[in-house]
């Protein structure tokens, strides 16, 4: 798949542009909009996936509709989608060097990190993260 190490002027209309919104993705478009679902993560202790990408980007424009699904299947975690046209210093306070980086974090830290379009390898990322943080049922604590 890939990625995009910065933008294309000569295919940046509106026509080849994709919303990422949608299934459970909450679409950053503040600074204060990424504190509050971060604290909000941190509250809950659920894991943050943070797709930093550019509706410009084929290779972002690509991996949405995974990423979507993914918002979807995996209703435990906190999916963020940040433009990074929209937020230019803040993503560069991350470090964001091409589109998409996906960042994984818990408590506010940064547990993984993924760079380019990889479907297979981003679900498969998520699955782990998502079965680290479950609890622990009845049926699997140990007998006393």
């Amino acid at each position: 798949m890939g990625n995009c190490i910065r933008k294309n002027v000569r295919n940046s209309g509106n026509e080849d542009e994709v919303d990422f919104r949608g299934g459970n993705v909450h679409v950053i478009t503040s600074k204060s909009d990424w504190e509050q679902k971060i604290a909000e993560a941190n509250k809950d202790g659920k894991i943050v996936v943070a797709n930093f990408s550019a509706t410009w980007c084929s290779p972002c424009r690509t991996v949405a509709p995974v990423y979507r699904e993914l918002s979807e299947k995996y209703p435990s975690l906190i999916f963020l989608t940040i433009d990074v046209d929209n937020l230019m210093d803040f993503c560069w306070s991350w470090d964001i060097s091409a589109t998409p980086t996906f960042f994984f974090l818990k408590d506010g830290q940064q547990l993984d990190k993924l760079i380019g379009a990889y479907g297979p390898e981003l679900e498969h990322k998520i699955r782990l993260l998502d079965q680290s943080c479950q609890a622990p049922t009845d049926a699997t604590l140990p007998l006393r």
